[in-house]
């Protein structure tokens, strides 16, 4: 009897930063076993070195956490909150949420961001695409089916975000892209022969078709690893996936990796170095070492002359797109088919039809406060 509850003591593996307590998971990222305290400190600790290191922020900026209610950005709120109170960063601090129009799926989301503002008590300010653009996502995927509607919301959300910023007076957007994220960007790029965009989709400050800085703090964080802090937090996120998203490109770019994954663990980011976030080897490490020879010719930035937003042409994606859409030729903007004289006939053009703002005419508004209320849990972000 001595004997077998010797053996069953041994059995019991003990976190291997502490060795007090008992290890109840494996992190991805370095295959050691830790306890749950520890993982809260190694998992905020590694990013807070995240933010240090590449100076993402400076006392007195205005943060605009692009918040959906899904994993990310609920845990991005949460870890941001915590380490801009511990380690006195002098932030302020919003959620920004994109209503992008889809009964069912983001209706039901926007509702775990509204109790996220009150949990962890944030301003919030919520723009949507009928507001912006006069469609809603369900409406544009009437037009133009499942195939390609992932196109338009991608690029209505990028600049529905910045128009978000600057109604409320925004310096930095921070999102939750994590490193399985950049992973499939750069695997999306390269099979996609977008140079333009490789260049700098592992960046992690970024401008690029932005007019307001973003950064991703979760860079170099497994999405296994904010899964499980969620899990342990007992965060309160929406879980499903967007109705629209079946066919997404992404999607088969997000099945492959995890494939490779399989075969190589290291194969998003290799395996951790040190606690200054340092990776030297696979997926990330590639477009981040990607250089463009010299000579090679590359789209100039310039300035929609329609709504004013950054743009490689002299319209940019988003005023294309929606051009099509109120011409009833919603494939317009996303084939470079010529027209046929069957589409010159269909053409036409949509009743109350709204214009994108300009970006010089964003009048400045403000969030929504969190209002008190004793029906919703208060998340204690200590541990």
């Amino acid at each position: 009897e001595r004997s077998f509850l010797t053996a069953a003591s041994n059995m019991v593996k003990l976190c291997v930063i502490c060795e007090t307590e008992r290890a109840v998971l494996k992190r991805p990222k370095t295959g050691q076993q830790i306890c749950r305290s520890c993982f809260y400190h190694v998992f905020e600790t590694e990013i807070h070195h995240t933010i240090v290191d590449n100076n993402l922020f400076k006392p007195g900026d205005r943060i605009a956490i692009g918040a959906s209610g899904g994993k990310d950005s609920t845990v991005l709120a949460h870890v941001l909150k915590t380490l801009n109170e511990r380690y006195n960063y002098g932030l302020e601090l919003y959620l920004l949420s994109v209503d992008e129009g889809i009964t069912g799926y983001r209706d039901d989301s926007l509702e775990t961001v509204k109790r996220n503002q009150q949990q962890y008590e944030l301003p919030l300010k919520i723009v949507s695409y009928s507001d912006l653009y006069g469609w809603t996502m369900d409406e544009i995927v009437k037009e133009v089916g499942l195939k390609n509607n992932c196109t338009f919301c991608g690029v209505f959300r990028r600049q529905a975000l910045d128009r978000g910023s600057v109604m409320l007076g925004i310096d930095h957007v921070v999102t939750g892209h994590n490193a399985d994220d950049i992973a499939e960007t750069v695997l999306m790029n390269i099979l996609r022969g977008d140079i333009a965009r490789l260049g700098r989709c592992t960046e992690i400050i970024t401008k690029g078709e932005s007019m307001v800085r973003r950064s991703k703090p979760f860079k170099y964080t497994y999405e296994k690893e904010i899964v499980m802090y969620a899990y342990f937090k007992k965060l309160d996120y929406f879980s499903t996936e967007c109705i629209y998203s079946p066919n997404a490109y992404r999607g088969y770019a997000r099945t492959f990796l995890k494939d490779l994954e399989a075969v190589r663990p290291s194969a998003i980011i290799g395996m951790y170095r040190d606690l200054l976030c340092r990776y030297r080897e696979d997926i990330i490490h590639s477009g981040e070492a990607f250089e463009i020879k010299t000579g090679v010719k590359m789209p100039e930035q310039q300035t929609c002359t329609r709504c004013g937003y950054i743009s490689s042409n002299e319209l940019c994606k988003a005023c294309v797109l929606l051009d099509g859409l109120n011409r009833g030729l919603p494939r317009l903007g996303i084939t470079r088919e010529q027209r046929t004289r069957h589409d010159e006939a269909k053409e036409v053009k949509k009743t109350g039809v709204t214009k994108i703002q300009h970006f010089s005419d964003i009048q400045r508004a403000e969030a929504t406060p969190p209002m008190a209320n004793s029906n919703i849990k208060k998340i204690d972000i200590s541990y």
